[in-house]
């Protein structure tokens, strides 16, 4: 079902973006709404011999074709373990469809620019030239990602590069 008839559009001030929230392990996470196409069940994938660990292969989407990443894979966060809750968040990016999975989906929430903190020099899992920032938001901070930039990575290239 398309995200966008699940979650009535938020009324945004002019310097404001939606991010879809999700989940990898205890970590909340957002990207931006305007890339994500749909929301699925995890189901089984296609495997395709000689991918990285963190491409888990392939599903077939009323006829498309789509690769499935899996984000706390390609992170090195703790082991992953698949439940009900698992989903896959398919992105439309730079005109490509990809699938990402996650441990699960939160909510949509809108974001100023200044409510958006600068990723402090850190060493985690993640590239941190893939961070948008970090955003506190209701109790909660959230990592937001810069999901276009992460797929055309040279390690991921499921999309064509995008500008940074």
């Amino acid at each position: 079902m398309p995200i966008s008839d699940e979650h009535p559009s938020i009324d945004l001030a002019p310097d404001a973006f939606e991010y879809l929230t999700f989940l990898l392990g205890v970590e909340e996470y957002g990207i931006q709404i305007m890339n994500v196409q749909e929301i699925r069940g995890y189901d089984v994938v296609t495997k395709i011999p000689n991918t990285p660990s963190f491409i888990k292969g392939v599903v077939n989407l009323r006829g498309k074709i789509v690769p499935i990443v899996d984000l706390r894979i390609k992170f090195k966060l703790s082991e992953v373990h698949y439940s009900e809750l698992t989903v896959v968040i398919v992105l439309n990016l730079n005109g490509r469809t990809v699938g990402v999975v996650v441990d699960g989906v939160s909510d949509v929430v809108a974001l100023k620019a200044s409510q958006i903190e600068p990723m402090p020099a850190l060493d985690t899992g993640i590239d941190t030239k893939y961070i948008i920032g970090l955003a506190a938001h209701e109790e909660r901070m959230l990592i937001l990602v810069a999901i276009e930039q992460l797929m055309a990575s040279r390690e991921i290239g499921l999309i064509d590069e995008v500008e940074v």
